[in-house]
């Protein structure tokens, strides 16, 4: 039976475990951190957000493991069926994400990591290590080293499956074991976690104090603040203050962030308190946002990079964890159709690297959609129009390219290709005197489409 150390025991890393165990793999799944099972009481030191958003691909990866696994996870999540947009005068609107009701799902980081977690340590061929840091890895010798208490311990596999994070580690490895083309940016950027409590009801019982099936968001052009319902008894919200550098060094006293609130999110101030704001800002850690694009994803037959080890990307598409889920479910694909690990880890490489690009891309372009374009009369002119074709010409093929991404499983760089050539269509409808906007746009979109089936 062939073994597979995976590094990373995060939800993508411990997915693969599962689908490794399920094909006969002895697995060992190694994590520098203690065993997160026994943190999920500490997350307020972190500052990183207890949210992450499940949708089509992701869940589809989990379905591929277990599809009783998959539906007991579905049964706790929050459904998200679009933005609501918050004005500068603390006036609503809902975006809805799909004319015919599909939404995202909001889950519990902590809680998700630790349900796979415990059904990996169900498997008799899965072995888990906490507190492991990889050293190195000799991918000739099929070894890695790593660290624990200070004492070294060597290990053996057939297959290292890095899933160690944006800083991988065993990124770093396979880069010094072979040529890897990399590059690395921060966006123009920093986050900050704020959270908006619950609200407290006349009988002492508590509520949401927004609408927990809404993404909220704030945008201000150049900055946002966005917030989304957490699952479970406390009815609150982990709110993300999304700004750049310069705005948030301008901050240095309690009243310029009270006054800065005032100014830009009154109704969220209003939710979140004066005093409770100052001391989650103040004290909540700040952090940057990068984005990774490398090329290839494998070394020979004996290592393999998912997840953000492969593709780390800013998160305002939301597909962070859904991509990865879905690098699992591709690669095993390969696996499972290849007569070698090595063509299988090859066509991973050649087949996944347009699509992570591509989604790369979405995921930056995505930030100055929810600050900006979200209240643009044009922005919503060609999403009503797409709607419209996707819930009445449906034959045409139209849809939004949140559609694509979010609800389907349509290659990442195909739904971009679409989405520009679909842009190109409303554009010169658009430009013409507004006459047969539609019809118009259908005959462009209907030819476009035969281009992308040859």
């Amino acid at each position: 039976m062939s073994k597979v150390v995976i590094v990373g025991a995060g939800p993508v890393g411990t997915l693969a475990a599962l689908y490794f165990a399920k094909d006969g793999w002895n697995v060992e799944l190694y994590d520098l951190r203690e065993d997160p099972r026994l943190e999920r009481g500490n997350r307020a030191s972190t500052g990183k957000s207890i949210n992450l958003a499940l949708s089509h691909r992701g869940i589809e990866g989990l379905r591929g493991a277990s599809p009783e696994l998959a539906e007991m996870i579905m049964k706790n999540v929050i459904p998200i069926y679009g933005r609501m947009i918050h004005d500068s005068n603390g006036n609503q609107k809902s975006q809805k994400y799909d004319v015919h009701g599909l939404h995202i799902n909001a889950v519990d980081r902590g809680w998700l990591n630790a349900v796979l977690l415990d059904e990996a340590e169900k498997k008799p061929n899965v072995r888990l290590f906490f507190k492991h840091q990889l050293v190195n890895c000799d991918f000739p010798r099929r070894t890695a080293k790593f660290t624990k208490d200070n004492e070294a311990i060597e290990v053996k596999a057939e297959l290292f499956v890095g899933a160690d994070g944006a800083y991988s580690t065993v990124r770093r490895q396979m880069m010094r074991a072979a040529p890897m083309d990399y590059e690395q940016k921060y966006i123009d950027a920093m986050w900050c976690e704020i959270s908006i409590p619950p609200k407290q009801m006349s009988d002492g019982s508590e509520a949401y104090a927004l609408d927990p099936n809404h993404l909220h968001i704030w945008p201000r052009k150049t900055f946002m603040l966005m917030s989304l319902a957490n699952i479970g008894q406390d009815k609150s919200f982990t709110g993300t203050l999304f700004m750049p550098k310069e705005l948030y060094d301008d901050i240095t006293y309690p009243l310029d962030l009270v006054d800065f609130f005032h100014s830009q999110f009154p109704d969220a101030i209003d939710l979140i308190g004066a005093d409770y704001l100052q001391s989650q800002f103040f004290n909540n850690p700040k952090g940057h946002l990068i984005s990774i694009k490398c090329s290839p994803y494998h070394y020979s037959d004996r290592a393999v990079i998912i997840g953000d080890s492969a593709h780390a990307m800013v998160p305002f598409y939301g597909q962070g964890m859904n991509c990865g889920f879905e690098d699992v479910v591709q690669l095993f694909q390969h696996i499972r159709e290849s007569n070698s690990i090595a063509s299988a880890l090859e066509l991973y490489t050649k087949t996944r690297k347009e699509d992570l690009f591509a989604i790369s891309d979405l995921a930056m372009g995505n930030y100055v959609e929810m600050r900006s374009s979200v209240t643009s009369k044009l922005y919503l002119m060609r999403k009503g129009t797409e709607e419209f074709l996707y819930k009445h010409v449906p034959s045409l093929g139209v849809k939004t390219l949140y559609n694509m991404v979010s609800f389907s499983s349509t290659p990442y760089h195909i739904a971009l290709q679409r989405s520009i050539l679909q842009g190109r269509m409303f554009k010169a409808a658009f430009a013409g005197v507004g006459i047969g906007i539609i019809g118009l746009t259908a005959y462009g979109v209907l030819r476009a489409r035969r281009v992308w089936e040859k």
